[in-house]
């Protein structure tokens, strides 16, 4: 497997494409204008007291207030105030809490109310961006993310990622945390810090305490309005900091600030990876250069099409998501429909995958697979898509699939879920369409199943004339790639009197 990542910089936002294997697999976009972000930490005020809901309102300084429930203050909230108060107020100097004396832990059965006052100053980080018409979630339980480990204020605790089943290389790992962690922080071991050396390790925790330092030394009691003390990476540096591994071949770049940005941060993270940060120069953009832009148009419609003529139908409520199954002009050699049903459906579960962390979908996903009567088909179904699943780096829980072939999904909900606009003017009439590279998509995967059958001489296919002219024109045209690809020509006749995304075709057999 080959990752590549490449990075669009544009006026007001950059945008991020990670490529697995040249297929798109998750896309972000970073604003300047943004005002938080996952990870940063506030100075920030208490508002009003929610007792009904055992929660506060937080001001962290954007349109909407923050919200803070009890559970999110952590059992050290009190250790945590005593030290803010006295950092802000200048009387310690000393940030190591090697000699800081901890407080009790709070009751997990307690009142937000006997901890928070209105109006105190109080330090939180956001556990979640704002989202609709909802401030940020928030948190009073700081973790600072670093490399391979995260470095947890007020905690005595050694945990290493679920990610990493082997049991030896668990202990070892701990071991080795044990030997260089400081007293008063906790510290969880992150997947990537497998087969890690001490030294690896332990330059991560010190550029961890850099960031837990700087943040202590802008502590300021006296200020009126919210204040960030500590900023998350950004994006491009996060990005890289959670997933960078072996598999990564190149990071392709098209603005020279950024390059620098990212080879700096890589020089820092990974030295032996910085080479492969590249400064993109070309008059083509770079997201039409490595097939990006084709595959947003392809995969953000409400209908998703797979090489195997079979789609999926993705549509969104208030509440949940839904995902349909469609096996549509799937045509194989499996022997009985069970067997279809079942081939489908795995298809299918590595696409839903990659669509939920593609568009960051998260809350509560129902996906209707295609019926299976053997509980057989349902258990391999169900691992393959946990399979699948495993690389998606946010929280998530399956549920069995039920007789009738629903598989409950939930994935924690962080970010606003990635939307783009897909369709086109209509050139027909009023209104929108999908964009042709999404017809493209459905007729390659009827077009495979026609083919696989061996039966016809010639095939021809029937479109309207804007459709015709996007297949065939070029050098090296769509309808050329299906000649090589199925080893027949593929007649195209534009067709005034079709709808702009009608098609047929006429097969004639041997």
């Amino acid at each position: 497997m080959k990752s590549e990542l490449i990075i669009r910089s544009n006026s007001n936002d950059i945008d991020f494409a990670l490529l697995k294997d040249g297929k798109l697999l998750e896309l972000h976009k970073e604003k300047e204008d943004k005002k938080t972000a996952v990870g940063d930490v506030f100075l920030a005020k208490v508002g009003k007291i929610l007792i009904g809901l055992n929660a506060s309102f937080i001001n962290v300084g954007t349109d909407k207030d923050g919200f803070l429930h009890y559970h999110d203050l952590g059992p050290q909230i009190r250790s945590m105030q005593k030290f803010q108060n006295h950092v802000s107020s200048k009387k310690l100097r000393d940030f190591t809490l090697k000699n800081f004396p901890v407080e009790k832990d709070i009751d997990k059965g307690g009142s937000i109310k006997d901890v928070l006052k209105t109006g105190q100053n109080i330090l939180v980080q956001i556990a979640k961006e704002p989202i609709s018409t909802k401030g940020p979630r928030l948190s009073a339980e700081l973790s600072i993310a670093g490399r391979f480990m995260v470095l947890l204020p007020f905690s005595d605790r050694i945990s290493v990622s679920q990610k990493i089943t082997d049991f030896k290389e668990k202990t070892r790992l701990k071991r080795l945390v044990k030997s260089i962690k400081p007293k008063g922080f906790g510290i969880i071991l992150r997947t990537v810090a497998k087969n890690k050396k001490v030294a690896e390790l332990d330059k991560d925790l010190q550029n961890s305490l850099k960031h837990w330092e700087g943040m202590c030394k802008r502590l300021n009691q006296n200020s009126k309005k919210p204040q960030k003390v500590l900023s998350e990476v950004n994006r491009a540096s996060a990005i890289l900091r959670d997933i960078l591994n072996d598999t990564f071949v190149g990071i392709h770049v098209d603005s020279e600030e950024l390059y620098d940005e990212v080879k700096e941060y890589l020089e820092l993270i990974a030295p032996k990876k910085a080479s492969i940060v590249k400064l993109y120069n070309s008059k083509i953009p770079i997201f039409q250069k490595f097939g990006v832009d084709r595959q947003i148009k392809t995969s953000f419609g409400k209908t998703v099409s797979m090489p195997t003529g079979a789609y999926l139908v993705i549509e969104h409520t208030e509440a949940l998501h839904v995902i349909d199954v469609n096996s549509g002009n799937r045509s194989n050699k499996a022997k009985s429909q069970q067997d279809t049903a079942l081939e489908v459906n795995l298809i299918a579960a590595t696409e839903v995958a990659r669509q939920l962390q593609l568009r960051d979908m998260g809350g509560i996903i129902v996906v209707d697979f295609i019926d299976m009567h053997t509980a057989s088909d349902r258990k391999k179904l169900f691992e393959h898509l946990n399979k699948e699943m495993s690389f998606d780096r946010t929280k998530h829980k399956i549920l069995p699939p039920t007789r009738f072939g629903l598989v409950q999904i939930t994935r924690q909900r962080v970010r606003e879920e990635m939307v783009i606009e897909t369709r086109e003017v209509n050139p027909n009439k009023d209104g929108k369409v999908e964009s042709p590279i999404v017809l493209i998509d459905e007729i390659a995967g009827e077009l495979e199943a026609i083919t696989s059958k061996g039966l016809y001489k010639n095939i021809t296919l029937h479109v309207h004339p804007f459709v015709a002219a996007f297949i065939t024109k070029g050098f090296f045209s769509i309808q050329r790639k299906w000649k090589l690809k199925y080893k027949k020509r593929i007649s195209v006749i534009p067709r005034d009197a079709f709808e702009y995304l009608q098609y047929h075709f006429d097969l004639t057999k041997k």
